[in-house]
């Protein structure tokens, strides 16, 4: 299922997105799908008509992990790391599909990142590697911008990697997807920019998502960050980032100063 969160005459939904590509519609569910499952109302709209927001909010935290393509980590000049490399970013870094990225004042070299993106289902803690299906909701696109200026000058990440609106993401979740060998790619004004595949991670899905709840009790909503492969560069005033997952869609955000 691909379930959206979007917005009609000012009153902010979730519906599941059906039909083929350019004829999508929204069916209208009920409720929080999170929370009281997938309860469609048989209220449906032109997927056009709508505004879709990001998917989803969460309650308490975005999880980053860096360097988790060895090939991103060399074109930076950093080693690869021996575990996997968590960051957090706040839930205030978030913004949906079509959202502008707003450049902060403090940093005149932003980069984007294109990520494939675990959201959780479910409350859960010390999750075993063979039952971390049971814990994921499903998946999205996210683009990881990040202040790389700030990034090396600060000595931890919150504000290079934290910033309003540092956190695109949609444009819907995808509940039922095979993540071992998707395409992930990104296009700075159609150009593109980073061509890579999640088979390439150091540390796959199931291994990231066990290694997060040891440290953290995840909640409902909550989304962790898988890494970016290569091609990573800087993102100017004007230009416009669209993230493509293979299985998921297309992620796209213009940048204001």
């Amino acid at each position: 299922m691909r379930i959206a969160r979007f917005v009609l005459n000012d009153d902010p939904a979730f519906g599941l997105v059906e039909g083929p590509e350019g004829e999508e519609e929204v069916a209208v569910i009920s409720g929080d799908p999170f929370y009281g499952g997938v309860q469609p109302t048989g209220v449906r709209h032109a997927l056009e008509e709508v505004r879709l927001l990001a998917p989803v909010i969460p309650r308490s935290k975005v999880i980053g992990i860096g360097r988790n393509y060895a090939d991103h980590a060399a074109e930076l000049g950093n080693e690869v790391p021996p575990a996997p490399l968590m960051f957090l970013k706040p839930n205030t870094s978030v913004i949906g599909p079509g959202d502008p990225v707003v450049l902060p004042s403090f940093s005149e070299e932003i980069s984007y990142e294109s990520e494939l993106a675990v959201v959780i289902g479910r409350i859960c803690k010390d999750v075993p590697v063979e039952r971390v299906d049971d814990v994921i909701f499903g998946y999205t696109c996210a683009n990881d911008l990040t202040a790389r200026d700030i990034q090396k000058t600060d000595n931890q990440w919150a504000r290079a990697k934290g910033f309003d609106t540092s956190c695109p993401i949609g444009p819907w979740i995808e509940t039922e997807l095979d993540t071992e060998n998707l395409a992930v790619r990104g296009r700075l004004d159609g150009e593109l920019k980073q061509d890579g595949s999640t088979n390439q991670m150091i540390w796959g899905v199931r291994d990231l998502v066990s290694y997060v709840s040891q440290a953290f009790t995840l909640l409902p909503g909550d989304i962790i960050l898988t890494g970016t492969p290569a091609g990573v560069g800087l993102i100017r005033e004007g230009q416009r980032y669209e993230v493509e997952i293979e299985g998921i869609g297309r992620l796209s955000n213009p940048v204001r100063r």
